[in-house]
């Protein structure tokens, strides 16, 4: 059996958390038919003096409790911006989420762009 890769999703926008310390969805993924891939860059480079930013990514390797995977936390402007999520080999039922939440400073509009692609079988 030869896995190849079937079909691909973008997942793009800005997320714009709606106030300080709640978090806004980044990328959330429920339950597929099969396996896939995910990985995705979020964009820190409107971040000033003063802005604190927490990114969090979630996965449920039981297939019903989603956990913490990662959590980071950057403060102020960012001289390396662009925060890369690297590739995750994801299981159907995993739940994947990515949020954001801005804790300190002046909301801001945060570009993402993550790739999900779907497996299949030739």
């Amino acid at each position: 059996m030869t896995v190849v890769i079937k079909s691909k999703e973008v997942l793009a926008g800005t997320v714009a958390p709606s106030a300080l310390s709640e978090p806004a969805l980044v990328v959330d993924i429920p339950n597929q038919s099969d396996e896939y891939i995910v990985e995705g860059y979020i964009d820190l480079a409107q971040m000033l003096t003063g802005d604190e930013v927490v990114i969090e990514e979630f996965l449920a390797v039981d297939g019903a409790s989603q956990r913490l995977l990662t959590k980071t936390t950057f403060a102020n402007a960012q001289d390396e911006p662009i925060i890369r999520f690297h590739s995750k080999t994801i299981k159907r039922d995993a739940k994947y989420k990515v949020q954001l939440t801005q804790t300190k400073g002046t909301l801001r509009k945060y570009p993402y762009y993550f790739v999900k692609l779907n497996f299949g079988v030739v």
